[in-house]
């Protein structure tokens, strides 16, 4: 599958409007060019004479099964991309097999997506808002839809300057809104600035559920994250959405995963385009790969069919990878293999 012509046609589709809000972010965008061209910089040291007729792309996320390594990362308002939202994003993951994390800025609400996701593994993506009552009431609300885990997202205390919005005076549609946490016209949720590696251990109690946290770029971070009980961490710019300048997550993975060891799971999103970007994350040490925009983009052009479709051509993609470096289990994919 052609990623750029996926975006093409994901482009004629939406209002432009639209598309500059998925497709955009912070500053200049240069983290955002740089989360692409990061993966392209690792080279790769390819085994030779090894058994590769069975490929074999089956993985966990905390201890439960999933068909590839490759994800749906949290992403907002997927009603603007297609009339059925999240439920329709949540079915196609489920039926690549692969992970879904449902956003606070969900168009669905949480139990409809539970629904939609039918026996899929789910995590519920967190935004600590500043009347914690709401971030309560949501997160009770994802417990007892089935959702198996928290996403703590740490790298938004305020929203990124994100100029195409600004040029475009763009204001999220009113039949859209957010079927989760309050919303204004432009999408911004009245979430806290105050969040602190304590709120992790807040989760956890308010939950019983293992909390990861988003946006970790740095290894004493992660650090912190653990020691303050999180089950891992996703090494993640939010896409070039926040800070324009940042370095990009292909970059700051090795340092991430080096720090936290075998005490937590690593996940890695922004820039991931193909099957081989998959093998560098895993061989750099993540658990899995979070996919952001290319859903939208799948998920505007084919609805729940076309995220799974997505998803199945990044696992083929991966499984050819995979093969071409002599590693016939995700377990083969060991950091020897990146040239360094």
């Amino acid at each position: 599958m052609d990623l750029v012509e996926l975006e093409e046609q994901a482009r004629q589709l939406l209002p432009q409007g639209v598309y500059d809000y998925f497709a955009g972010a912070a500053g200049d965008e240069l983290t955002l060019a740089d989360n692409v061209d990061a993966w392209d910089r690792i080279r790769l040291r390819p085994r030779v004479l090894r058994d590769v007729s069975r490929v074999d792309t089956s993985a966990t996320v905390l201890g439960a099964p999933v068909r590839s390594p490759i994800h749906v990362a949290p992403t907002a308002f997927h009603r603007m991309a297609h009339v059925e939202g999240e439920d329709a994003t949540a079915r196609g993951a489920t039926s690549a097999g692969s992970l879904f994390i449902l956003s606070t800025r969900s168009t669905s609400r949480v139990e409809d997506v539970a629904a939609a996701s039918g026996h899929g593994v789910r995590w519920y993506q967190v935004y600590v808002l500043q009347d914690r009552s709401k971030t309560e009431e949501q997160v009770k609300r994802a417990v007892a839809a089935g959702f198996g885990a928290l996403v703590l997202t740490g790298d938004t205390p305020y929203l990124g300057r994100r100029l195409r919005d600004v040029r475009n005076a763009f204001e999220i549609p009113a039949n859209v809104g957010t079927a989760i946490a309050e919303a204004s016209g432009t999408g911004i949720i009245d979430q806290a600035a105050d969040v602190t590696f304590d709120d992790i251990a807040w989760l956890m109690e308010l939950s019983g559920l293992p909390v990861l946290v988003k946006g970790v770029m740095r290894g004493d971070d992660a650090t912190a994250c653990i020691d303050a009980g999180a089950a891992g961490v996703v090494v993640s710019n939010h896409g070039g959405r926040q800070l324009d300048g940042a370095i990009a997550s292909a970059d700051a993975l090795r340092e991430v995963v080096d720090a936290v060891g075998d005490a937590g799971e690593v996940y890695v999103d922004g820039g991931v385009r193909r099957g081989i970007d998959v093998v560098r994350a895993l061989a750099l040490g993540a658990q899995g790969v979070l996919i952001g925009r290319p859903v939208l983009w799948a998920l505007a052009s084919g609805g729940a069919e076309g995220v799974r479709r997505l998803l199945r051509a990044l696992t083929h993609e991966l499984v050819l990878a995979m093969a071409l470096c002599g590693a016939p289990s995700i377990a083969d994919i060991s950091r020897d293999l990146v040239f360094s």
